[in-house]
């Protein structure tokens, strides 16, 4: 294989991983803060491209317009679902949230279905991101840089406010010991929705920035979903930053077994996951519980 097409399939991978990135993300943070797999993951994600599409055909508003607004419709809805819905279930054992949250994906995905149909739909790229890089040894279009770097900037900066910041301070402390927060005064119920608001916002940027690089469609999370799971699972499940190493490693990682063995390249982030579970349970930077 030629030395373009060895970056090009390394240059698709990070794409991938940028994508496995955000989404790992937001599950990291709705699991570290509320103890929930949150299996309609993949439902936000697709939601949050479909609201993209929706707001260019509908109302003409824009892609760039569309980053910002979407993945707060998609956080309201979250926000919705787990004031409605999560919040009743806390004090139950963790399977009632993952059963719960798969109800909630097939009935959105199935809404969407219904409504869509299953047909992809084009977003065109827009005209600012058009074009590309020749840089010699391969073709950089502008719009799948922009999409590395702004997943990139995305996950850090997510990273920062929680790591580095009140808000992000109380969210942990609500984490570790919600009886004890709630003693200094923090409403810790607001927090959860907060976090789980922001989680899955998350899953929609990065089905903005999926929409024109595939098709939107109502299916497009169904299968990205399992895949982003294992990788929560090497990096550590709750971790935030395990997420994001893991999820970019993981994408070049695949990128290359494209080149070295295509029929293989799907199930390399389940043969790392089987060995990782097999050697450190709790994942690369995941802690014991």
């Amino acid at each position: 294989m030629s030395t373009q097409a060895l970056f090009g399939q390394l240059l698709i991978g990070l794409i991938n991983g940028s994508f496995y990135a955000m989404m790992s993300l937001g599950l990291a943070i709705i699991f570290g803060l509320l103890g929930v797999t949150n299996i309609a993951q993949g439902a936000f994600y697709m939601m949050g491209a479909v609201f993209s599409w929706l707001m260019l055909r509908e109302l003409g508003i824009g892609y760039f317009y569309a980053l910002l607004l979407a993945p707060i419709a998609v956080g309201l809805v979250g926000a919705a679902v787990e004031k409605l819905l999560l919040s009743r279930i806390y004090k139950l054992d963790h399977m009632y949230g993952l059963l719960l949250t798969f109800g909630i994906l097939m009935f959105i995905q199935g809404m969407f279905v219904y409504w869509l149909q299953t047909a992809g739909r084009p977003y065109p790229v827009p005209r600012e991101l058009a074009g590309g890089f020749n840089l010699g040894f391969m073709y950089l279009p502008k719009y799948r840089a922009w999409v590395v770097l702004a997943s990139l900037v995305i996950c850090f900066a997510t990273w920062f406010a929680i790591e580095k910041t009140p808000l992000g301070r109380s969210l942990r402390a609500a984490t570790e010991n919600p009886a004890l927060t709630r003693a200094f005064g923090v409403n810790v119920p607001a927090l959860m929705t907060i976090g789980f608001g922001a989680g899955v916002a998350l899953a929609g940027a990065a089905g903005v920035l999926a929409a024109p690089i595939y098709t939107v469609s109502p299916l497009m999370g169904a299968d990205l979903i399992i895949v982003v799971f294992a990788i929560i699972v090497i990096g550590g499940m709750g971790s935030i930053l395990g997420s994001i190493i893991t999820s970019l490693s993981l994408g070049l990682l695949e990128g290359l077994a494209k080149v070295v063995y295509p029929q293989g390249s799907n199930m390399v982030v389940f043969v790392i996951m089987i060995a990782v579970l097999l050697i450190k349970p709790a994942g690369l930077l995941g802690r014991e519980r």
